[in-house]
């Protein structure tokens, strides 16, 4: 194998597995059509510079650990058993009561402009007081996103408005 190409796992960064193996983007948008977003240079400088093949896998609504054997059988690498996913919360906890949403950032605009939303969303998550809520509106599933704020121990509930119009509400315990 070449020694400038990765080994691609979870953990892979959509962008780096691109700019390494150019021909698995086409694999990836067959795959998984939502990938087609890939095509677009905002998306490809910001979300696919800090998505993981693990996020891109619940973002796409695919198993990871069969999204990564498709992309490793292209590349002739060995297949991979029992990669971890990424648990999302998509029905409405307890908690939710929507006089409790106390801040909301649409990311939209910011995806647009080339900005990656992360460092903002967490400095607000930060700042949140416990009982809070947090929104957060976006086009696809923020998988970076809500697994930062998982680490952080930060609930969320992930709700789906339309085709490209996610919501996820954000709480600190």
């Amino acid at each position: 194998m070449d020694q400038n190409k990765i080994i691609i796992s979870p953990k892979t960064k959509v962008l780096a597995l691109i700019e390494a193996y150019p021909q698995l983007e086409n694999t990836l948008i067959s795959y998984v059509p939502v990938f087609e977003k890939l095509k677009n240079p905002v998306l490809r400088r910001t979300v696919a510079k800090i998505a993981t093949l693990q996020q891109a896998a619940v973002i796409g609504n695919v198993k990871v650990e069969e999204l990564i054997n498709v992309l490793r059988k292209e590349v002739g690498q060995d297949l991979i058993a029992g990669a971890a996913e990424q648990e999302l919360n998509t029905v409405m906890p307890s908690w939710f009561d929507p006089a409790l949403v106390k801040q909301e950032t649409d990311i939209r605009p910011m995806l647009a402009a080339g900005e990656q939303p992360v460092n903002q969303v967490m400095a607000d998550l930060n700042t949140l007081e416990a009982g809070h809520i947090y929104k957060v509106i976006a086009p696809f599933v923020p998988a970076p996103l809500i697994e930062k704020a998982a680490s952080l121990n930060i609930d969320h509930w992930l709700k789906q408005e339309a085709d490209e119009l996610f919501n996820v509400y954000f709480r600190r315990s």
